[in-house]
């Protein structure tokens, strides 16, 4: 774990809520001149505790409407054939997120796509056809409580 002082911490903060803030503007929120935050900004990128800068999408707005959570049970364990599996899904525009999980299943994958008959395609010409797929259980998700992109940093 990377140890982070009060001001990392705030840079954090300032630039999961809005990315786009140039330096100039987080040095001015921070009461700091803009060459200190860029030096920290540039290192917390490199020492790898920002990942990546991206848009968030409102997924409704261009009709994904519908969300789903699809646990999976593999048929085979072994290490090649998790990887085909996970080779696979990463592969699959319409999987958001696969997490490898314990309990009754393997898998939890999070899938958007427009409706019901979109989810039913893929489950039926994409999911079904993985060679190592044992069984699937679909969760209907009716509504989204909270969804927070922003972690809050700890020393």
């Amino acid at each position: 774990m990377i140890k982070l002082d009060d001001t990392d911490k705030e840079i954090l903060r300032h630039l999961q809520q809005d990315a786009k803030l140039t330096t100039k503007e987080l040095a001015g929120r921070l009461n700091l001149s803009a060459t200190p935050v860029y030096e920290r900004v540039r290192r917390l990128e490199n020492e790898g505790v920002i990942k990546k800068y991206v848009a968030i999408v409102d997924r409704e707005k261009i009709g994904k409407d519908l969300m789903v959570l699809c646990n999976i049970r593999l048929k085979e364990h072994a290490k090649e054939a998790g990887a085909r599996f996970v080779n696979s899904i990463v592969e699959m525009p319409e999987v958001m997120e696969c997490l490898n999980i314990s309990g009754d299943y393997d898998f939890l994958i999070k899938v958007v796509v427009s409706d019901m008959r979109e989810y039913q395609s893929f489950i039926m010409n994409k999911l079904a056809s993985l060679e190592n797929i044992g069984s699937t259980q679909s969760i209907f998700v009716m509504g989204e409580i909270k969804n927070d992109t922003a972690y809050e940093p700890r020393s």
